[in-house]
């Protein structure tokens, strides 16, 4: 990570420091990506690395998605578009929404942006400033809690405990609301423990945030990558689409995390800030790319429900074969694609084990810690690999138990 003595202005020959805002203090990254370069280097030397760190399906983006981006070029789509996002792709997400998550928006509720993150950063840069808090979930995707502190309101973490399957304690959640609290983000299935919230955690949730009158950041991502059980939405509850901005993308649904696309749904009151932030940030998000869109979202489905099923066989091979190699235990995941086993037996901190792995056994895997306090004693794994590199990782996981017992 780097700090404010890296950076420097050069005047008159001499290096001076060049001073930072101080919301650049407060922001953090995903480790993830730290690993990966890490990865690559030892691969440089000559080493082999197996991949479990990065969560980015490694099956390509289906043809006629391709082909439908091919097109559009062909056809001239290479200006600028709406801010908000292609009228077309936003009424083929509303219809997408309403049909699978029962929840009421309309097309003129529907932002495109490049990629998932700017709806979580307009969100916060919307709805937050210094004296708000916000709720997020620990374990949890590291950028909730960067952009709520780069926003300089107070991030409030709610522990997710493997004794709860990794799900939020509703009753924990009702002692950490208060009257400063302005925001609730949830993410099922989550991002990194695979956990997925069930209908009466949802309708209980929503219980709250209507007596409290908070907005709720709903981060649907994952939601097709559902095991078993039910995807709910919060959305799609009584009074609940009016306060809810929901979050969903093309990355891990369709294999399409180069293309950078994501969207948000957002109450009325929404749409006018968030579109600002999105003409004061990017202008538009890439217009051939969401003529693809409309492709992925209209079908066909049948490579979606491959991904699918080829998720669930390495979701099985990799939580059986980690629960068989001594000092780890792991949960089953209900959704996304990832493990998080429990390394606390190991007797080492997580970010040290992590580093083990990786620099003496060539596994990738991204310390538990990188997702919260609460990630301590645990790492991620990512599935999203082939069977091949998961039985190779965990029998250098195998190795590495052998080496510390």
């Amino acid at each position: 990570m780097w700090d404010i003595k890296d950076v420097y202005l050069v005047t008159k020959g001499t290096p001076m420091p060049i001073r930072l805002a101080a919301g650049m203090h407060r922001i953090g990254t995903e480790t993830a990506f730290a690993v990966l370069a890490r990865a690559r280097e030892l691969e440089a030397q000559g080493r082999s690395i197996v991949h479990m760190q990065i969560g980015e399906p490694d099956f390509d983006t289906p043809e006629h998605i391709i082909q439908a981006a091919i097109e559009a070029l062909q056809q001239g789509w290479t200006h600028y578009g709406p801010a908000q996002g292609d009228p077309e792709l936003r009424e083929a997400i509303a219809s997408y929404i309403v049909s699978t998550r029962q929840a009421p928006y309309t097309a003129n509720q529907v932002i495109v942006t490049p990629g998932g993150k700017p709806i979580m950063f307009f969100a916060m840069l919307a709805l937050l400033q210094p004296g708000d808090e916000a709720i997020y979930p620990d374990p949890g995707f590291p950028i909730y809690g960067s952009m709520i502190e780069y926003t300089g309101a107070t991030a409030v973490p709610i522990q997710l405990r493997e004794a709860n399957e990794f799900r939020v304690d509703v009753d924990e959640l009702r002692t950490l609301v208060t009257p400063r609290t302005r925001l609730l983000i949830l993410n099922s299935p989550g991002n990194p423990c695979g956990n997925v919230l069930t209908r009466s955690d949802i309708e209980a949730i929503a219980e709250i945030a209507l007596e409290h009158d908070l907005v709720v950041l709903a981060d649907e991502i994952y939601a097709e990558l559902l095991y078993e059980g039910e995807h709910v939405s919060i959305a799609s509850l009584p009074g609940m689409a009016e306060r809810t901005i929901l979050l969903d993308g093309f990355s891990k649904t369709f294999a399409m995390t180069g293309w950078r696309m994501g969207y948000g749904l957002v109450p009325e009151e929404l749409v006018g800030p968030m579109t600002t932030l999105m003409v004061n940030s990017a202008s538009c998000t890439n217009v051939a790319a969401q003529r693809a869109g409309i492709a992925a979202l209209t079908g066909p489905w049948e490579p979606v429900h491959a991904f699918l099923e080829a998720f669930r066989r390495r979701r099985q091979l990799l939580v059986d074969g980690l629960n068989e190699i001594p000092g780890v235990t792991c949960v089953m995941p209900h959704g996304a694609f990832y493990a998080f086993p429990n390394v606390s037996l190991f007797g080492m901190k997580s970010d040290e084990l992590a580093g083990k792995l990786l620099d003496e056994f060539g596994v990738a895997a991204v310390s538990g810690t990188s997702f919260g306090a609460a990630g301590e004693g645990y790492i991620r794994l990512s599935y999203a690999t082939s069977d091949d590199n998961i039985r190779e990782a965990l029998t250098r996981i195998a190795s590495a138990s052998a080496a510390w017992s």
